[in-house]
């Protein structure tokens, strides 16, 4: 391993210093301030091609924190944005002409790339890392087969609740910490606050209906649990079974419930028209109080809001069913390798420790939709700026959370891309859950 825990101050100081310094001594050798990365070695002309679909202006940060591993090994370091990504990287990769590295968005795409033989399995330096500064939760989703091929890297939360804590205190209203203090929370501000208490949209072009899949699959977990939510994944239990029901039907607790939605836009059938961007838009007037949707959504609130704990506008983790339950649905990145050049090995073992995961957080931090988080528990939270972020991260950083990958990016594009959108926007303007769940179960390849 490198560059880790100790090494974070030296590196953020020196490692990554002026374009007019040379980390290099005569001859070669590195100086002190390279330390940390000499078990690499002299890596000077080698060239690393890295592909992703992160773009400008996130793609920046990126550029910035391999500065210091380019600076102390003389490697170069190409990194290729590109919109189009996740339909081009596997072209690229059948057609035999992949990156060194490729930043994969989701299992599900690893999945295929993995199955076209082309990538590499992860080093045992990065499998090495991932053990220490990752759960096993993670590891698994980098895991095909068996063999680990993908460390894990950027991260989002996406079981939060958005609110605002100044209506919160004008009202004594507090932050529930079980699913059953939530519907009372939700009671009581129905009752008293002469408005509806939840406000959402789910509105999305091509992609209509995404948001209900979001809340499908956080019930999925918190009523049937980790173990369950995988099955569903995997379809070893039906969409329409047991658990999938009763997870569909507590979110129609809350989103069918004319006492409960839709504050600031209409009836519940309202949801289905308004824009996943201005769903959660009305707190700030009023309107509603509550509304849940991932960490992303700090970007959609107006340039100037007050985005923190007393603030405006915060956000509270989801809870599950008692306060020492903490299921966390998110989504995230993955490191994956077509070559197995040491130059790209040493780039990855190095991207695979806390080191690069603080020097990201702190090229990321001036980001105006908010910065970049992680998984890594060697990650100073103290570097993140965004009081969101640093939420964020303290749920995924607790000891008791159990991660889950969204579950719709997981599933077969003709039922989490498809099918799952497409009923549960009809599931919305008034189908009934049997029929919604039905008519998913009906959708999954029989092959």
């Amino acid at each position: 391993m490198a560059a880790t825990g100790a090494a974070l101050a030296l590196v953020l100081t020196a490692c990554g210093g002026g374009d007019d310094e040379d980390p290099k001594g005569g001859g070669g050798e590195t100086n002190a301030d390279c330390a940390a990365f000499e078990e690499y070695g002299d890596l000077d002309g080698k060239t690393i091609t890295i592909y992703a679909g992160i773009v400008a202006p996130e793609d920046q940060p990126y550029v910035d924190s391999f500065k210091p591993f380019e600076d102390c090994t003389g490697a170069k370091v190409d990194y290729q944005a590109d919109k189009q990504f996740e339909q081009q990287i596997l072209v690229r990769a059948q057609a035999g002409n992949p990156p060194d590295i490729a930043i994969v968005p989701q299992p599900g795409l690893l999945a295929q790339l993995v199955a076209t033989g082309t990538v590499k399995a992860a080093p045992e330096g990065v499998a090495a890392n991932v053990d220490e500064f990752w759960g096993e939760d993670w590891k698994a989703l980098g895991t095909i087969d068996g063999t680990f091929y993908a460390a894990p890297s950027g991260a989002s939360v996406k079981s939060l609740v958005w609110y605002s804590p100044q209506e919160f205190e004008a009202n004594g209203w507090t932050v529930p910490t079980t699913l059953d203090e939530l519907k009372t929370l939700s009671d009581t501000i129905a009752a008293d606050s002469g408005h509806k208490p939840w406000c959402a949209g789910i509105a999305s072009d091509a992609a209509t209906g995404w948001p209900v899949t979001d809340w499908m699959e956080d019930m999925v977990l918190r009523v049937g649990g980790p173990d369950v939510y995988d099955q569903w994944v995997k379809h070893e239990i039906a969409f329409n079974s047991d658990v999938p029901t009763q997870a569909l039907d507590a979110v129609g607790a809350y989103l069918k419930n004319p006492d409960y939605v839709n504050g600031g836009y209409g009836d519940v059938s309202s949801i289905a028209t308004t824009a996943f961007q201005d769903g959660g838009l009305p707190i700030l007037d009023g309107q509603c109080s509550l509304h849940r949707m991932a960490s992303f959504y700090a970007a959609n609130f107006p340039q100037g809001t007050d985005i923190s704990e007393n603030g405006q506008i915060f956000a509270f983790y989801l809870p599950g069913k008692t306060a020492e339950d903490k299921p966390v649905l998110g989504a995230g990145e993955f490191v994956t390798a077509f070559s197995d050049d040491p130059a790209v090995q040493a780039l990855l073992d190095f991207w695979s420790t806390d080191t690069w995961a603080n020097l990201k957080a702190k090229a990321s931090a001036d980001l105006t939709n908010g910065g970049w988080i992680t998984a890594n528990k060697g990650l100073d939270t103290s570097i993140l700026v965004n009081p969101i972020d640093a939420l964020s991260a303290g749920i995924l950083q607790d000891p008791n959370a159990v991660f889950r990958f969204d579950g719709s990016d997981m599933m077969p594009a003709a039922v989490g891309s498809n099918a799952f959108w497409k009923e549960a926007t009809s599931w919305i303007t008034g189908q009934s859950t049997t029929d919604t769940l039905d008519k998913i179960e009906a959708a999954w390849p029989s092959s």
